[in-house]
């Protein structure tokens, strides 16, 4: 490699340095969560703990454990493995409804210099091991993160990175379906989509493969940010799925991939449509978004009475060619750290200890179901709504001559004697 590209290499992926502050931690932690256990004394911790991630049906979430062969797999290949189970109340009807599910968050494998089809194959090679400890842990669902077989290149706008682009069925479907039958598990894979069917025009995509290696269907990206360097619209519109609920063998489950999170609407057609898993696979970094990165999907998952699977991918990608980002500031060659931090969210305003900011990551979570309709039953979301008001406000504000209901104070304009 020349010089350049020894510069990329070092600060992509897994060749990224680790020394404290340059790695993505917190002060040299790896998560919040890490941080505050580390300083803070037991009894302390635990109360903070309670108002940051809640309780779930009372009492703190209890941790998950897993084969031997899962955790060997997690210390051999140097990614963060944590699991942790959302419980329900006893019913007199309905059996539990648990079901185990799994996020993947991870970096890049190679410089974004190496050849194309070397980056994609790196990544399949990382993430074997990933998959293989959620097959050995059992889980059921499976969601990657977004766009997972390539970098998330659409910040250089240069329009070479389309060539990542696959069919539904193309190389990352036919990658995933062997796990997905090997372990009969769903797998969800967010990939950037060629669709040769019409035009060869690229979407943003997640499909869903079923617990027999058979495709579902597929859900595309329903809102497209414009925000700096997120500015996608270059490779690809808003999608023209609507809000599919994908009925598989362990529960309902939907798909709202990255900005759509920043959207309540967007998260509550997918409640509309019954969904009970809703997972959030996503690229982005830490300047721009992390302090909202706990709120939205939690505030989703007790709004919409449905859990949530929150993916970051982690690490710093580094371009060949530098580019602006339409603010004023210099060119620059990356746009920033990928914070990983994946969590769940539970509808009872619980939520999982998020994984490593840095490292590449499997958080597992058991959750029981019922919750969903608990829930429900608790607050009357669904019953108070006033789902005709929206409706009929949604229609007066798409007319053209929309007028804002306000009322003015009469005696704001009047001028005082």
């Amino acid at each position: 490699m020349d010089k350049i590209e020894e510069e990329i290499a070092a600060q992509n992926g897994n060749l990224e340095e680790s020394s404290s502050g340059k790695d993505g931690s917190i002060c040299g932690y790896e998560s919040l969560r890490h941080l505050l256990s580390v300083n803070l004394k037991p009894h302390l911790y635990k109360e903070v703990s309670r108002l940051l991630i809640g309780l779930n049906c009372g009492k703190p979430l209890e941790l998950i454990a897993l084969p031997e062969s899962a955790k060997a797999l997690s210390s051999k290949h140097e990614f963060d493995l944590q699991a942790f189970s959302f419980d329900a109340d006893k019913e007199l009807v309905r059996e539990p409804r648990v079901v185990r599910v799994g996020l993947i968050q991870n970096s890049v494998a190679l410089p974004t210099t190496a050849p194309l089809l070397d980056q994609k194959r790196a990544i399949f090679q990382k993430l074997k091991p990933i998959i293989d400890s959620a097959g050995a842990s059992g889980v059921n669902i499976l969601c990657l993160q977004e766009a997972w077989m390539m970098p998330f290149a659409f910040c250089t706008r240069e329009k070479r990175w389309c060539e990542f682009a696959e069919p539904v069925d193309g190389e990352s479907t036919q990658f995933l379906q062997e796990y997905a039958r090997k372990y009969n598990m769903v797998i969800i894979n967010p990939i950037l989509e060629r669709d040769v069917n019409h035009g060869e025009t690229l979407w943003n995509t997640a499909i869903i493969i079923g617990n027999r290696g058979n495709i579902i269907g597929k859900h595309r990206k329903n809102h497209i940010p414009r925000v700096g360097d997120f500015n996608e619209s270059t490779y690809y519109m808003e999608g023209n799925t609507g809000h599919p609920v994908f009925e598989t063998a362990y529960g309902k489950i939907a798909v709202n991939i990255c900005y759509g999170r920043h959207h309540p609407l967007n998260w509550l057609a997918f409640g509309l449509n019954g969904a009970e898993i809703v997972f959030n696979p996503s690229a982005t970094v830490g300047e721009l978004s992390e302090p909202m990165w706990p709120i939205e999907a939690r505030n989703a998952a007790i709004a919409n009475s449905y859990f949530v699977g929150s993916i970051n991918r982690v690490g710093t990608e580094t371009f060949p060619n530098p580019f602006t980002s339409g603010d004023g500031k210099p060119q620059h060659a990356d746009f920033g750290h990928f914070y990983g931090s994946s969590h769940f969210s539970a509808p009872d305003a619980s939520c999982t200890p998020s994984l490593s900011r840095y490292k590449d990551g499997l958080l597992i979570s058991d959750m029981d179901l019922n919750l969903c309709r608990q829930l429900k039953d608790k607050w009357g979301f669904r019953m108070t709504a006033r789902y005709e008001l929206y409706a009929d406000m949604l229609a007066r504000y798409l007319k053209p001559d929309f007028e804002p209901q306000v009322i003015s104070d009469p005696l704001l304009h009047k001028k005082s004697l």
